[in-house]
């Protein structure tokens, strides 16, 4: 048998390397199709919030809410698909084996999901000018949706509080026994916790949409998501003492419902500053907001901190900015959400 030349391998090389590049972008971008598809477009809202039984007296809210963060969910996988696919083909060019045109494509679709949305711009148009200004109206056009959908999520956590205590009342009263109190919370408590899956799965959305967001405006004004990022670091955990009797409420706000009380001389853990509110965390676990005025100790002394950081050099810099805000805001107000859905909603006395 005769042997093969260096030419006929590298042919017979470079075909099968063509063959693994193909397969692996089939397999990966189908199956990133598949299971990563957009919400809005290929579900229905019984599939995301569940069906309606009629005995949830919330479910208008967590009807809003879905209506309203159904929005992120759309036009976020064409760049991750592209980059799944220009991953694969250098994984296979490079690495020459199936395992390798997998790994490329998992890179790439980390980095084509942020790329993707500029690369579409760029193809629309290559004035900066009018780049700029679709970036803006984009993010502009983001940022009222995500101050829909922080308000729909507000109301309905608000909803889920209203709920626990009015079956507190009624045990409380003796309109109801502890056994039928303690089945009726742990109906609110399941409810509260699927409604903080529903608000998680909308936070990646929107973190997913920011990332693009944040890429574009590194191509407009570079440095954005270095400035973006120092401007919403937190600064370390303090502790603090109750001063005073104060509530422990679900949002900084002074209408928002308490999730608990705080007792003149409690240790707190300050992990955040919002407006005059601390958001702070108690020996027991349980998270939310209270008056820095009703704090002593070295944590009292954040509520300096609470003034956002103003990000400047342009407008789609500062829009990228105040995206951001919205973003680590809406997720911050899950995280409480899904902390209280976790501890709270429990009989006491």
């Amino acid at each position: 048998m005769p042997r093969q030349g260096p030419t006929v391998v590298r042919r017979a090389t470079c075909s099968r390397t063509r063959v693994v590049a193909r397969t692996a972008m089939s397999l990966f971008v189908s199956s990133t199709l598949l299971t990563g598809c957009a919400p809005g477009q290929f579900s229905t809202q019984a599939s995301r919030i569940g069906p309606d039984d009629g005995t949830d007296s919330c479910r208008p809210y967590l009807v809003a809410l879905d209506s309203t963060g159904n929005y992120f969910g759309t036009d976020i996988l064409t760049g991750a698909a592209a980059g799944a696919a220009g991953g694969a083909a250098l994984g296979a060019i490079f690495g020459q084996n199936l395992r390798s045109a997998l790994i490329g494509a998992a890179a790439g679709a980390a980095t084509g999901a942020a790329a993707g949305y500029w690369m579409a711009l760029q193809k629309q148009s290559q004035d900066q000018a009018v780049l700029a200004s679709r970036v803006s109206s984009d993010i502009s056009r983001d940022n009222v949706q995500i101050d829909k959908t922080q308000e729909a999520f507000n109301q309905l956590t608000d909803c889920r509080v209203r709920q626990a205590n009015a079956i507190r009342e009624a045990y409380q009263a003796h309109r109801i026994d502890r056994p039928t109190a303690v089945a009726q919370l742990l109906v609110v408590k399941q409810h509260a916790m699927h409604d903080a899956e529903v608000g998680q799965k909308i936070e990646g959305q929107i973190q997913d949409r920011s990332a693009q967001f944040q890429d574009a405006a590194d191509h407009l004004s570079p440095g954005t998501s270095t400035a973006v990022a120092t401007a919403d670091t937190p600064p370390p955990s303090r502790p603090a003492t109750v001063a005073r009797a104060a509530p422990l409420k679900l949002r900084p706000d002074p209408g928002a419902p308490d999730v608990t009380s705080l007792a003149p001389g409690d240790k707190v853990t300050v992990t955040r500053a919002r407006g005059s509110y601390a958001l702070v965390e108690t020996g027991s676990g349980e998270r939310g907001y209270t008056p820095f005025a009703d704090l002593a100790g070295p944590g009292a002394n954040a509520s300096a901190q609470a003034a956002p950081q103003v990000i400047g050099g342009g407008d789609v810099r500062t829009l990228a900015g105040s995206n951001a805000a919205r973003r680590d805001q809406f997720a911050e107000s899950v995280a409480v959400s899904r902390q209280e859905a976790a501890t709270g909603f429990d009989l006491s006395g």
